[in-house]
């Protein structure tokens, strides 16, 4: 029959993909096919109503879109029956999409709940491919265009089990065991959740060209393999598993550690692994503006890209990177300026509301930099916001030759390292250099080479001919070892070469007791896992006189010469109350080692009264007992010279072992002393020897040294006389 297409006459009617016909017309839930061209025919399960005119069928809007229909067109409507054991859907796919932009949000809707919904709402209606209609679910408005139809298998219809062949066709017929499969449309931001959906084709969060061999971040294999396992593992595995665990993508990580150790890198190597818009950067310092409100204002720029994306795409949205340098500029704890206008507290209040705050963001990383985090808020650390803390520390011997092998396989490509250049060497004698400390050294060794081709007369020329065969070698390194790069942390080595400048004289059996146990006490911090810790006291006093000073000297000599021979990574001397802070350094070394010296000068000690600085003093008794972090391991060697003023403090307790220095105290002790000194003839020994023979001696070492050094400035036939003369002077 011809009829005459007509607007749908209610909105209820619109959304049961149906057309409408009189019942004068058609019965409802028949099946008609609608011509309207000769070459375009379009199938519709019809339902009556009693205000559509005899004559007329009506259709939804998105039906005559489909069709191609316009209001008043003529159109040939013919019964059509579906041939059930091949025509019932057993799967239907469905691209979905909110029906109006402006109702879009970030609710996730169950694809189970709306599948069987949409089965029982549709049962028993026709479907083609490619028709568009209209789904009302959870109070929303959803536009469906079904992309895809499977034919149910013959042998299920039969009560047979299936045979797993599957055939496509162009329409079917919905029922109740039919599988309906909701794919979310290009670019939507509706979010499904259930096993009711197409599991997205979802783009790599990692760079496909992306090479880890390449890196070129040498020394930090673990912390970056910690890293990926805290930050990324949830953005890599696929994310119907992370939904149905629950689980919260990582948002923010902080990197802290020295200067120099690559915690730059670090973040810059991140931004281009990650397949992801090129990461911000951002110093700490830029983000602070003089006037009210531009700070935090600056703060919410850094973010506004991320919002508007979540907003407009919701789960699908792409991975937004920010990185903070220097973040300690900006993120001081709270409180703290009394006298400051409060910019700081506000930039941290509105960080904080940024990550993890009520309306936060899914599609942030956010890196923070520090080698200061002890000045970060704390509320910045917690759980949900920068919870990602890792310390990029100094690199041991394995990190140190895959740092050098980095910033020497160019030279070695182009035949430009000599052969005799040994990488595993220069690991070793580099204990305590950062990153950047090894790559200057590396760029000092170049500098070296290259400079013994250059002519500097009146003009500055290059040999070519010997700058073809340019190489750097072993001891273009070395030579910038001990002159250009030195260490930030660590050894120095001129500090220690001033105090065993003349060596160690072993005048007798008390010395060579001591420095075996100092040896022992060495070897046990290196290898002993029990005990991480390891505080001696080396004490030693000459009774008759408090004015005699070099005996803090006597004892001095012997620690330094224990630290110089045991290859610690990180050895300094605190003599100050300003350098107490070196302890915070070497826990950042693997194996350290400081010295304390002449400790009662530190608590500001004098015997009249008796006064002492009572603060250092309990900082002292902290730090002497604090155990280094995992994994670290330190010896703190004490020197002092007032053992009773000590014991009166209760400080003795916080040492693991005492060892007393002995002063030189008997004539043959003296003479073995200046025999290994080599200072007077051996007629000259002989005429000390037996004007000291039988008597008692006692003095230091140094002090020996500056008796000896003024006697020798007198004629020869009067330097013993002068020599004994001073020590009977002296009171030893």
């Amino acid at each position: 029959i011809t009829m005459q297409a007509a607007r749908c006459p209610t909105d209820e009617l619109s959304l049961s993909n149906c057309a409408v016909v009189n019942e004068k017309d058609l019965q409802s839930g028949q099946h008609v096919t609608v011509k309207t061209t000769p070459n375009h025919k379009f199938v519709f399960t019809v339902t009556t109503h009693h205000t559509v005119a005899p004559g007329s069928i009506a259709f939804s809007l998105p039906q005559r879109k489909w069709a191609g229909l316009s209001i008043g067109q003529e159109v040939e409507v013919a019964n059509y029956n579906f041939d059930k054991s091949k025509q019932c859907i057993g799967a239907m796919t469905i691209e979905i999409d909110f029906l109006q932009k402006k109702s879009t949000d970030s609710s996730p809707y169950d694809s189970d709940r709306m599948a069987a919904e949409f089965i029982q709402q549709f049962n028993n209606q026709g479907f083609s491919v490619t028709q568009q209609f209209v789904f009302s679910f959870c109070d929303k408005l959803f536009g469906l265009m079904v992309k895809d139809i499977e034919a149910m298998d013959a042998s299920i219809l039969r009560g047979e089990p299936a045979s797993g062949k599957k055939q496509k066709i162009d329409i079917g017929l919905m029922v109740g065991n039919s599988q309906v499969i909701f794919e979310k449309a290009e670019s939507s931001c509706l979010t499904l959740v259930g096993k009711a959906k197409t599991k997205e084709a979802r783009q790599s969060i990692i760079n496909p060209e992306w090479n880890f061999e390449k890196m070129g971040i040498g020394g930090l294999d673990k912390e970056f393999s910690d890293i990926f396992r805290r930050a990324f593992a949830s953005r890599v595995f696929p994310p119907d598993i992370v939904e149905q665990m629950g689980c919260k993508h990582v948002k923010g990580i902080m990197l802290f550690g020295p200067p120099g150790c690559g915690k730059t890198l670090m973040a810059r190597q991140i931004g281009k692994m990650l397949n992801a818009r090129e990461p911000k950067v951002v110093n700490g310092p830029e983000i602070l503006n003089k006037y009210v409100g531009e700070s935090e204002a600056n703060i919410r720029k850094l973010f506004a890209d991320a919002e508007e994306e979540q907003k407009r795409l919701g789960a699908n949205s792409g991975l937004h990177i920010i990185i903070f340098d220097e973040l300690d500029a900006i993120c001081k704890q709270r409180g703290t300026g009394a006298s400051s206008t409060g910019v700081h507290d506000t930039v941290v209040n509105q960080l904080l509301s940024k990550i993890d705050g009520v309306e936060q963001l899914n599609n942030i990383l956010v890196i923070g930099m520090t080698n200061r985090p002890d000045l970060i808020d704390d509320a910045l650390m917690r759980p949900g916001r920068f919870e990602v803390k890792m310390e990029i520390s100094l690199p041991d011997e394995k990190g140190r030759v895959q740092i050098l092998t980095i910033h020497t396989n160019k030279m070695r490509g182009y035949n430009l390292l000599a052969p005799d250049v040994d990488i595993k060497e220069l690991a070793a004698d580099t204990k305590n250099y950062s990153g950047a400390e090894l790559e200057g050294l590396v760029r000092a060794a170049q500098s070296t080479a290259m400079n013994r081709h250059i002519k500097a007369t009146s003009t500055v020329e290059v040999d070519m001919e010997k700058a073809e065969k340019l190489q750097v070698t072993r001891s273009d390194f070395m030579g910038s070892l001990d002159n250009d790069i030195k260490p930030a942390f660590g050894t120095n080595q001129e500090d220690y070469s001033n105090y065993i400048m003349n060596g160690i004289i072993k005048w007798g059996d008390p010395v060579t007791r001591v420095l075996g146990d100092g040896e022992l006490l060495v070897q046990q911090t290196k290898n002993s896992d029990r005990t991480p810790l390891v505080a001696v006291l080396l004490e030693g006093r000459n009774p008759h006189t408090q004015r005699n000073w070099a005996r803090i000297l006597s004892c001095t000599i012997i620690p330094i010469k224990v630290t110089s021979t045991c290859f610690y990574s990180f050895a300094k001397i605190a003599d100050n109350t300003s350098e107490i802070n070196v302890f915070d350094d070497a826990y950042k070394s693997q194996l350290s080692c400081v010295v304390v010296d002449d400790i009662e000068r530190l608590l500001d000690y004098v015997p009249i009264g008796p006064r002492f600085s009572n603060l250092v003093l309990q900082a002292l008794l902290v730090l002497l007992k604090k155990t280094p972090p995992k994994g670290r391991k330190l010896l703190i060697i004490g020197t002092t010279s007032r053992k009773d003023v000590l014991q009166e403090m209760e400080m003795l307790d916080a040492f693991s072992t005492t060892i007393h220095i002995p002063n030189i105290s008997t004539g043959e002790q003296l003479v073995d002393a200046l025999e290994l000194l080599g200072s007077f003839t051996d007629k000259e020994r002989a005429s000390i020897a037996h004007q000291l023979k039988g008597k008692r001696v006692w003095i230091g070492i140094k002090k020996l040294l500056v008796l000896i050094e003024m006697s020798l400035q007198m004629d020869p036939e009067y330097r013993v006389t002068k020599f004994l003369s001073l020590l009977r002077d002296e009171g030893a």
